[in-house]
């Protein structure tokens, strides 16, 4: 009984992962990250948008392979330290999966219930900005981009 209260006091935490891209970081929490991959070049879609990188085989699936910066109106990079990272899908689409191109291997970080908002513009895929230790990372809308992907006739 004594020990319930101390559980209710404690602060609320989870492991979340700084995803590296071109011009800007991103947060998401560990669970939504299925696998990092080595980078490799997607198979081409027909009259696709920039942002849709194409087609890449991740265990027996195909799946849409999307630079974020692109898909928010910056410029498409494929660094050297460029890599993959499968994220599970979230919304009501029928992705399981998504491929996002990353430059660089994520870290991982402990986000807690008392998140610093940092009040900076906002690209049309991103929900807020938070102060993770010394940068302010980005905080990625999974659903619209999930949307995105639909409304381009990709799924």
């Amino acid at each position: 009984m004594l020990e319930q209260p101390a559980r209710h006091n404690r602060r609320s935490s989870l492991t979340g992962l700084l995803l590296p891209l071109s011009d800007r970081c991103l947060v998401l929490p560990n669970v939504a990250v299925a696998e990092l991959i080595g980078f490799q070049a997607g198979s081409p879609v027909l009259a696709s948008p920039e942002w849709l990188l194409g087609w890449i085989d991740w265990r027996g699936q195909r799946l849409p392979l999307l630079s974020f910066e692109s898909a928010c109106g910056g410029q498409l990079q494929v660094g050297e330290r460029a890599r993959i990272v499968v994220l599970n899908a979230l919304g009501s689409s029928p992705l399981r999966f998504v491929a996002l191109l990353v430059q660089g291997i994520p870290r991982s970080c402990k986000l807690d219930s008392q998140l610093n908002y940092v009040d900076v513009p906002l690209a049309a895929l991103e929900m807020a900005a938070v102060q993770v230790g010394e940068q302010v990372a980005r905080v990625p809308d999974l659903p619209a981009l999930e949307q995105l992907l639909v409304n381009a006739g990709v799924v």
